[in-house]
């Protein structure tokens, strides 16, 4: 008998492990085609998921750029591996996914990918 609670312990926790990840999922996905704004970004917690979609204006340090739409500017560090290949002027609009970082009033992106807004995503 209780080798079948533990079975179906186990499943039980599969299976509710399962649909939160699914429902992460499901999340980022619906993200990228509803992109936040720079506005709603700077306001949201530290650690929370955002896609944004503007365009890289400055670069201002070492893997460290300016992101701008049309309700404001934040600064987004891009891993140099991440940028490789993409040739961008602040005309180019892309979107960009990763999380928010907050330090004190200080509130960045720190991004984990960055395409060109009229390619598909992967």
């Amino acid at each position: 008998m209780k080798k079948l609670s533990l079975a179906a312990l186990l499943t039980a926790s599969v299976i509710a492990v399962s649909s939160v990840a699914d429902a992460q999922n499901n999340n980022s996905a619906n993200n990228m085609t509803n992109p936040s704004t720079v506005s709603q970004a700077q306001n949201m917690a530290d650690d929370t998921f955002v896609v944004l979609q503007g365009m890289i204006t400055s670069k201002t340090g070492d893997e460290m750029y300016i992101f701008t739409d049309n309700t404001g500017t934040i600064a987004v560090e891009i891993d140099d591996d991440d940028m490789a290949g993409l040739n961008l002027t602040p005309q180019d609009v892309v979107i960009i996914q990763g999380e928010i970082d907050k330090n004190g009033n200080v509130v960045e992106v720190d991004v984990d990918e960055i395409v060109m807004a009229n390619q598909p995503q992967q």
